[in-house]
Formats: structure tokens, sequence, C-alpha cells
């Protein structure tokens, strides 16, 4: 998979009907992504190989990473993630 596609199986139909979205997009990936992680912990900037946009909400795959963070799309296209999952169905059924 290169960057910017989407993964085996998955159309952006799918992840519309899976998210209950109907305005998901797939949105660039040159953008600063940040995990906040834990308290306590030191955040983490992640390279994206992912971005899904819905509204003001994003699921981001890292590259070299097999987690689906969740985060929040900001006005200046950052993204501070606070959660992740296991795997893209499960985050999509998150938001």
């Amino acid at each position: 998979m290169t960057r910017g596609e989407l993964p085996d199986g998955w159309t952006l139909q799918r992840i519309r009907d899976v998210s209950g979205d109907r305005e998901a997009v797939v949105l660039n990936t040159e953008r600063v992504v940040t995990y906040l992680g834990q308290p306590h912990a030191p955040d983490e900037v992640l390279q994206p190989e992912i971005v899904l946009g819905f509204h003001d909400l994003c699921v981001v795959k890292a590259v070299d990473d097999d987690d689906w963070y969740m985060g929040s799309l900001n006005s200046d296209g950052t993204v501070d993630c606070w959660d992740a999952y296991d795997d893209l169905w499960n985050a999509l059924r998150g938001l």
C-alpha cells in the first residue's frame, strides 16, 4: 500500500457505510499528526500514511504502524489524536 491509498478491501463507500458518515473523505497526508497518548507520557509525532476525514474528526494510519488513531482535525490542518484502535473497522465504529 502506498501513501494515501486505502487498505485492501476498503473503498470510500465502505468507509462511509461503516462509519455512518456519508461525507467522509480521504485527506492529504502532508500534515502534522500528533498522538497525545497517556497523561505524563511524551506526545508522539506520527508520519501519516492514510488520513480519513469525518467533519472535525480524523482517523489516521501511521507509516510502519498497525494501529489506527482517532483525533481532531484542527483549523490549521494539523491532527491531535487521543486514541488508538487495532483495526480500521473498530476505529470507524468508534467515531
